[in-house]
């Protein structure tokens, strides 16, 4: 039987490979809540027979609100008031994308074969799993026009980022606060991202970033 660890890694992988093959935005945000949840349930599968502490859980039962729930809603309610809610001429192509995507596993896979005599040891496929993550993060953030596409990407990136962390065994209290305190910020951040998207879109009934360089002083 495969440990629920590794099936979640895989969600994480396959969450990474359907969000760079995707041109719905609506989409795109079911995937982030999606991988939201499966990150946030991630450091409780990991410590399955190790026991975790009541306070520890509290932590993350409220990141999984958070990612799972709370930026996800702010997302679903920014793409409901655009007009256009598909990703049409991104920068990379959808079958180059997925090319990329594959790539990006593979080195992901590369530096975690060199990095893994120097890392804690963990579950094997974490950290190929954190720098794939953080890698599509900033590919979508690159490749594609629409600025909530790109605001997935930098969500993408923290959850990369959150799957490196969760490398470090037996986090203490301060580092769930940490952890925590971070998060909020990120939300506080997607708040205000999609006030931003609001006056974008109703100013140019789009959300596409390469129109504001048609902006002049």
């Amino acid at each position: 039987m495969i440990p629920f660890a590794d099936l979640l890694l895989a969600f994480v992988f396959l969450s990474v490979m359907v969000s760079l093959a995707s041109n719905r935005l609506m989409e795109l945000v079911k995937i982030m809540a999606f991988q939201g949840v499966v990150v946030s349930i991630l450091p409780m599968a990991l410590e399955h027979g190790h026991g975790i502490e009541a306070a520890s859980l509290e932590f993350l039962t409220v990141m999984l609100l958070i990612k799972g729930a709370a930026m996800p809603a702010a997302l679903y309610i920014a793409v409901k008031k655009v007009a256009n809610r598909r990703e049409v001429e991104p920068y990379i192509g959808y079958n180059a994308s997925i090319f990329s995507g594959l790539i990006i596993i593979m080195a992901a896979s590369f530096i975690s074969h060199r990095l893994s005599p120097y890392m804690p040891a963990a579950n094997a496929l974490l950290l190929p799993a954190g720098l794939t993550t953080i890698g599509a993060g900033f590919f979508l953030m690159m490749a594609r026009h629409k600025a909530i596409t790109q605001v997935i990407g930098y969500l993408m990136l923290e959850n990369g980022i959150y799957l490196m962390g969760a490398i470090l065994p037996h986090k203490t209290h301060s580092q769930y606060i940490l952890e925590f305190g971070i998060l909020l910020d990120l939300l506080a951040g997607v708040m205000i991202m999609g006030i931003i998207l609001y006056h974008i879109n109703k100013t140019f009934d789009d959300v596409d970033t390469g129109i504001l360089g048609s902006l002049k002083d």
